[in-house]
């Protein structure tokens, strides 16, 4: 009988199990307990094989678990009912037994996750925290994570083996820093014994050699004597190998650190270019850079007024004419992006360029809104002469340089973001063709740069020419004498390599020995073999192989970090970071104390007005111009033809009178009157009358236009706007043009009014003749007024007004007199005295002792006539009053012919349709194209900064400008410091 919980139990009742539920256990047989091994030999062969295992289990298991494993079969007749509820029960003891097993599994599962958690807690806390460096990282990069191909990078990478072959050899460098030891050991005294003899058992130990007995230490150091030449040169030598080692382990690494800077420059590309596809639905956060870029925006447009220019870092790039200036800024570029001489001035005026980094490489010009892709060859020329133009453009009559600066802004990837200024080349002699003060210009436009406190001087130096030829050291010694904010560039190392015969001055020029202008680090660099046709890889291919095999950097004349312009163009932007971080609050509190100023200036003398720039000034004087042009189109018909028809008549009532009237009028009989009117009408029309209406149209309307911008003057408008409002209502008259094709209909118009003759009623007949009427009385006025002027005054005017006649008017008078005689005489005489009339009045007249010019007496008599004649046509106006109805039978009665009366009718009625037809066009047409163009020149106006500056003028405009911008300023600057202060 077996303990029930003993280990046989146990394992003997899993193989029963096992074998009812046909499942075998690999248990090794040594592991279990002796009484069941003496179970499973018996019943697997060894035994008794006739018993089956099963019962003979049950027997010996009955007092373990009271339930025989199979139970006995019932008894015959019993039905077996009794014996299924004792199988069902024994399945369930069975089943809960089994389920035992879960709660082992989970228990082990459980423990074994504590003590993996466990285990994980501690390693985590030995691990440092890396939380204050999140902000290396960006949030986006977090996002593109999931969308790069991580399949892709890992093929990008290099292969282990590649790294292996970049990594030095540390077995030499082992054996050369052991060959040094020897060397500092072995050569601290020969003449002493002991330790000669410990030098060289220390030599002899770590070359691997056995050491040397004490005994043999004399003769071990007269070998070593005897061998002194032989290794002095050996040692030279493995000192240059270590050298060279060096070298070549330091330029591998660079290689592959440049390898790897390509891969990455391409990857960002590619990170840009998804961003710029709005693959980022949240809004990034701006960057440094951008809060920078942007603040550098608003100033370029503020720094005419307060030149705030010379207080924001600048990289200004000076340097002697053809020094390399423009070569290196075209390389911290990465492309040719300037035009190129050979020994000619190039750069006429300063040239800013904002160097950004983006997926494209790209250039812009602030002022346009083309883009330049660098990577053509096609866009790289078309920028340059670009560049050049504006340059030549700047350039003003007489003058070589000019000190307008062209802005431009270059894009790329891997770009070093910061702001340079290239300048003109400082000259020592003014050439042919020069200004005679281009040489003064040139120093005064680099000192305007250069005196900025802010501003980071990038002196180049050519180092193919002798130094004691430069001229640009001692004027940036003379700006920056403790070179604080000064870095020098030696250009053209590779021809000073070639050329000097001790290239240890080169070495004097790049430690600051050679010139006494201080630096804050030196830079020698390579810029191409001097083709333009090269392009910037080959440059930097050409600069990186030759100082690889410089004997500049080799010997140790030249430091590692102060070759090539990648080098440069880094120390550059982080001098450049630097500068902006030490002056950006200086500068945020100038703005804020300007911004207290000029709003303290407002309240004082604006309280109020609200603060209107310029544009918002503008756009409300726009709104204003326009509600005055649409006023035109209010204006009622009847208005526009009453203003038309009066002024026609004004225009042309002189030729009707003078031209057709009074020459028909002398004819005897009426067929001859008719005729000449006729004939005369005809050729008006055709030659003269529709222009005559056109003009009178067109200056109408420019009356109209102007009499409502006027009236609108005097409702409350501010008087800032008349200077605009005026140069809008002269512009837009001077760009419109009438519709010539209106003239042929007028013609037609007219021809067929004057040719009617018709007058149908009483009515129009009396209106005839009241025009008619007025017309002849305001000449007969006006005639009357040239008499008086002729004459001068009347016997009352001299006794009343003491006003005496001069000699000439005394002539005229008695002129006047002898010719008034005349006409009472012959009352129907002509229009023109004959001549032998002109002489009877001459010596009439000096028979008075009067002298008279026939000419005078003809102009006298002009008039006089004309006066008669007036007098005579009125009336015969008051007779044909009542000749309406003798015109209507076609009766003839000398009396009553009143022929002059239809020619009046017809030019009247002529002046009624042209009127109509010139005011349908007006308001059809001219007005709207008034408006349009009145649209347009506001629109061009609004376009150019130049002409609204020109137009609205004043304290109040200008100190609404600058609020404004201050405002805008100080905001940008107050954002980015916070960015800032973040980021420490």
């Amino acid at each position: 009988m077996l303990r029930v919980g003993s280990r046989a139990a146990c394992v003997a009742c899993r193989n029963l199990v096992a074998n009812n539920m046909g499942v075998r256990f690999r248990i090794p047989l040594q592991k279990l307990h002796p009484l069941s091994r003496a179970i499973h030999h018996r019943y697997s062969g060894n035994g008794n094989p006739q018993r089956p295992p099963h019962r003979t289990a049950a027997r010996y298991f009955t007092s373990m678990s009271r339930l025989p494993m199979r139970p006995p079969k019932p008894p015959p007749g019993s039905g077996g009912h009794g014996y299924q509820q004792q199988r069902n029960f024994w399945v369930a003891r069975l089943a809960a037994r089994l389920l035992k097993l879960r709660y082992i599994l989970l228990g082990s599962a459980v423990g074994g996750g504590y003590t993996a958690k466990k285990t994980y807690d501690e390693w985590k806390e030995m691990l440092p925290d890396f939380s204050e460096y999140n902000w290396v990282i960006p949030d986006f990069v977090w996002e593109l994570s999931e969308q790069i191909d991580l399949d892709k990078l890992a093929k990008a990478l290099p292969e282990m083996e590649e790294i292996a072959k970049l990594l030095p050899d540390f077995d030499k460098i082992g054996e050369n820093f052991t060959f040094l030891k020897s060397l500092l050991t072995s050569g601290v005294s020969l003449g002493s014994e002991v330790k000669g003899a410990s030098g060289l058992h220390l030599l002899l130990e770590t070359s691997g050699d056995p050491p040397l007995k004490a005994t043999d230490s004399s003769a071990a150091v007269a070998h070593e004597a005897g061998d002194k030449q032989y290794k002095k040169s050996s040692d030279k030598e493995k000192v240059d190998q270590l050298q060279e080692e060096l070298l070549r382990t330091q330029l591998r690494y660079q290689r592959m650190l440049e390898r790897l800077e390509k891969e990455n420059k391409e990857l960002r590309k590619v990170v840009l270019q998804k961003d710029d596809k709005g693959i980022h639905q949240r809004k990034v956060k701006k960057s440094l850079i951008d809060m920078y870029s942007e603040v550098l925006d608003i100033l370029s447009d503020y720094d005419a007024n307060y030149n705030t220019q010379d207080h924001l870092p600048r990289v200004v790039v000076v340097g002697d004419q053809s020094a390399g200036k423009t070569s290196v800024l075209e390389m911290i570029a990465q492309a040719r992006i300037f035009p190129r001489g050979s020994g000619e001035m190039m750069t006429r005026s300063p040239v800013k360029v904002t160097l950004s980094e983006g997926p494209h490489h790209v250039a812009m010009f602030k002022d346009s809104g083309r883009e330049f892709d660098l990577t053509k060859e096609e866009d790289l020329a078309a920028l340059r002469h670009e560049i050049e133009l504006r340059m030549r453009k700047s350039v003003k009559e007489g003058q070589t340089v000019s000190c307008e600066t062209i802005s431009l802004s270059v894009k790329g990837p891997g770009i070093q973001r910061m702001v340079l200024v290239d300048l003109p080349g400082v000259i020592s002699t003014v050439t042919t063709g020069m200004a005679t003060d281009t040489k003064e210009t040139i120093f005064s436009i680099s000192k305007a740069y250069m005196q900025n406190p802010n501003a980071i001087i990038l002196c180049i130096q050519d180092g193919s020419v002798d130094a004691e030829r430069s001229i640009v050291t001692d004027l940036v010694s003379q700006m920056d004498p403790q070179g604080k904010r000064t870095i020098f560039v030696l250009t053209k190392v590779d021809l000073a390599e070639k050329n000097l015969a001790s290239p240890s001055r080169i070495q004097q020029i790049v430690e600051g020995k050679l010139f006494p202008m201080k630096a804050l680090g030196y830079f020698a660099v390579v810029t191409g073999k001097g083709s333009s046709a090269e392009s910037i890889d080959s440059i930097k291919d050409y600069e990186e192989d030759f100082f690889q095999n410089s004997r500049l950097l080799r010997d140790g004349m030249l430091k590692a970090h102060q070759v090539t312009t990648k080098n440069l163009s880094l120390a550059v932007a982080d001098c450049f970071w630097k500068m902006v971080r030490e002056s950006v609050e200086q500068q945020a509190d100038v703005f804020k104390a300007s911004r207290f100023n000029l709003e303290t200036e407002w309240k004082n003398n604006y309280p109020r007005l609200r603060e209107l720039d310029r544009n918002e000034l503008f756009e409300k004087a726009k709104n204003e111009i326009l509600d005055e042009v649409i006023s035109l189109s209010q204006v009622t018909p009847q208005h526009w033809e009453s203003i038309l028809q009066k002024k026609l008549w004004e225009r042309v009532s002189t030729h009707v009178i003078e031209n057709i009237y009074l020459p028909a009028a002398q004819t005897m009989d009426s067929g001859t009157f008719n005729t000449t009117v006729d004939i005369k009408l005809k050729q008006w029309t055709d030659k003269q009358l529709p222009h005559k209406a056109l003009e009178v149209a067109w200056e109408t309307l420019q009356e109209e236009f102007a009499r409502f911008m006027a009236e609108y003057k005097g409702k409350d408008q501010d008087d800032i706007f008349d200077k605009l409002k005026e140069a809008v209502k002269d512009e837009s008259i001077k760009r419109h043009k009438w519709n010539e094709r209106a003239l042929d209909s007028l013609r037609v118009i007219q021809h067929n009014a004057l040719e009617d003759r018709s007058i149908t009623d009483k009515p129009q007949w009396d209106a005839a003749i009241q025009f008619m009427e007025e017309t002849l009385q305001s000449r007969l006025k006006d005639t009357e007024s040239v008499i008086k002027d002729m004459v001068g005054p009347d016997w009352k005017e001299r006794w009343l007004s003491w006003k005496n006649r001069t000699p000439d008017q005394h002539i005229r008078n008695e002129t006047k007199n002898e010719l008034d005689r005349l006409l009472k005489l012959h009352d129907e005489h002509t229009a023109y005295l004959a001549n032998d009339e002109v002489t009877t009045v001459r010596k009439n007249l000096e028979a008075r002792s009067v002298e008279v010019d026939p000419i005078l007496i003809k102009d006298t008599w002009h008039q006089l006539y004309r006066r008669h004649f007036l007098q005579k046509a009125l009336s015969h106006c008051n007779l044909c009053k009542r000749g309406f109805y003798y015109y209507q039978r076609h009766f003839v009665d000398s009396e009553l012919e009143c022929n002059d009366v239809v020619l009046f009718w017809r030019i009247q009625r002529m002046l009624v349709i042209t009127a109509n037809t010139l005011r349908q066009q007006l308001t059809n047409t001219e007005v709207r194209r008034l408006e349009k163009n009145v649209k347009e020149v506001l629109d061009d106006f609004g376009e150019d900064m130049e002409k609204k500056t020109q137009l609205i003028t004043g304290r109040r405009v200008q100190l609404a400008e600058d609020l404004k911008k201050v405002r805008e300023i100080q905001e940008k600057l107050e954002a980015f410091i916070e960015a800032l202060h973040k980021e420490k």
